[in-house]
């Protein structure tokens, strides 16, 4: 199994941080669209390594059109000699239309077409065949050869691997019919992967005519652990806040009625508008924490990573890596690879 991790998301030490995780092994470097850029970290990364693979994990797809993301796409893959995964998301419709300033509407259907007028756009860049795509919600009909990238810049490696995060059922299918892998949202258990996700993918593939086999799943990854009670109970304490910030949402209420918690998605989003985030942790029980996260000592990590995800997963991308042990955390993180 890969094993990824997250890249700081500062420009900064973007390219220290991207050269560290190389060479302690990771697979991919993700970087998230919060307080930054999500594009310019993996830029200067670059430069700083050679086989690991850089993608964004996610970029907000609405927040941008599909010529921006298939040009940055384009010369992210250029630049990483085609180490590159377009990581894209939909993020949630307040975000969209007040923080973007973005049109929201069927996104399910609006990020098929985005994806597919990315494809289209690059297969222009690459054959030179006229750019002539209309769909429901783009339409790029205008390319001249001053505009158009030299294709002599991707010989070897190919445009870019585009990957799609998602929780609800519409917006997996269209990942499993119009890219090459899948974001697990950290609010997934193993329940949720098994009965919904994977079923989905699966659908979504056979639209395309295609199987699940090359298909790279990134699964979900909370992981609390430590080196003494201490650092557990830590964790622990962010670990149950995050899950109550995710759970508070309501596009994800889904997740939490599989198991029969519906009722807490109302609980959290009241405690959410009222700003009580500390709050919102303390109903997180321990059963709740065990179902989204593996909790253990680290020589407990990947077994229990194996047991749960080993048939249904790729990849993973460790939201809340053990590193203040290094030898130990080598460990695990072999541990997880051999998985």
């Amino acid at each position: 199994m890969k094993v990824d991790g997250s890249l700081s998301g500062s420009i900064t030490n973007a390219a220290q941080s991207a050269a560290g995780l190389e060479a302690a092994g990771y697979s991919g470097a993700w970087t998230a669209e919060t307080s930054h850029d999500p594009f310019l970290p993996l830029a200067a990364a670059a430069g700083s390594t050679s086989q690991i693979e850089l993608g964004t994990s996610i970029a907000v797809a609405f927040a941008r059109n599909p010529m921006l993301l298939a040009n940055i796409g384009w010369d992210m893959q250029a630049l990483t000699q085609g180490r590159f995964v377009l990581g894209l998301g939909s993020q949630i419709r307040p975000h969209i239309t007040k923080r973007f300033s973005m049109q929201w509407s069927r996104p399910a259907a609006r990020m098929r077409e985005m994806i597919l007028a990315v494809r289209a756009i690059w297969n222009t860049w690459e054959t030179g065949t006229p750019l002539r795509f209309r769909g429901e919600f783009y339409k790029h009909t205008l390319m001249t050869p001053f505009f158009a990238p030299d294709s002599a810049e991707l010989d070897g490696f190919g445009t870019p691997k585009i990957f799609l995060a998602g929780v609800g059922e519409l917006m997996t299918e269209v990942a499993g019919e119009v890219c090459d892998g899948f974001f697990c949202h950290g609010f997934t258990t193993e329940k949720y992967l098994r009965e919904v996700t994977i079923p989905a993918l699966e659908r979504g593939r056979a639209k395309a005519g295609k199987a699940m086999h090359g298909f790279e799943v990134v699964g979900p990854s909370f992981v609390v652990t430590g080196n003494n009670d201490e650092e557990i109970e830590k964790a622990q304490t962010a670990t149950r806040q995050q899950i109550a910030f995710y759970g508070s949402t309501p596009a994800y209420r889904k997740v939490l009625e599989i198991h029969g918690w519906g009722g807490l998605q109302d609980e959290l989003n009241a405690l959410s508008k009222q700003g009580k985030w500390v709050e919102m942790g303390g109903l997180i029980d321990d059963e709740i924490l065990n179902t989204f996260a593996v909790v253990g000592s680290p020589q407990d990590i990947a077994p229990e990573l194996g047991r749960r995800y080993a048939d249904a997963i790729s990849r993973i991308s460790l939201h809340a890596p053990y590193k203040t042990d290094l030898e130990r955390w080598n460990a695990v993180m072999e541990g997880i690879k051999a998985i």
